[in-house]
């Protein structure tokens, strides 16, 4: 059986390179999780989770993460990616993640919009929500992401 984590923080950023992977990676960098492995995971947060902002995790390490990611090749483009973690007060928490060809405003109020729905089809009661997003302009290849990492 896999542990459960007990923490979590929300991350974004962007970046260009000179290919689509590059930028990925270069994103990933900024956003603090460059050096470790992300293992893609749907999004539920685990009961109790602790958010603890700023980290680090042990670089190489095998990473449960919710994340989001677009990469754009067209000069002057904005796109953007936004992560959202839904708190609630009796159980687990929701995390949603989005990306798009929109301004980081358009992302956060989409985000935001994303996390009550996932609550209401729960039939949970949405303590908070913790909203990180970045916008970027394309100048060669470029790429914005969102992340929540989840650790022990």
């Amino acid at each position: 059986m896999l542990p459960v984590p007990k923490k979590y923080f929300i991350t974004a950023a962007s970046a260009e390179g000179k290919s689509k992977l590059t930028a990925f990676d270069n994103a990933l960098l900024k956003a603090g999780i460059g050096n470790v492995n992300l293992v893609r995971v749907s999004s539920i947060l685990p009961p109790e989770a602790e958010f603890a902002p700023g980290m680090k995790i042990p670089p190489g390490s095998l990473v449960p993460t919710a994340y989001g990611s677009i990469v754009s090749e067209i000069p002057g483009e904005t796109i953007s990616a936004a992560i959202a973690v839904g708190v609630s007060e009796e159980s687990f928490g929701v995390i949603m993640e989005f990306t798009g060809k929109c301004s980081k405003e358009e992302a956060e109020a989409t985000i935001t919009r994303m996390v009550k729905e996932a609550f209401e089809v729960r039939a949970m009661e949405l303590k908070e929500i913790k909203v990180n997003a970045v916008e970027h302009k394309v100048e060669k290849i470029g790429c914005a992401f969102a992340a929540a990492p989840l650790w022990y």
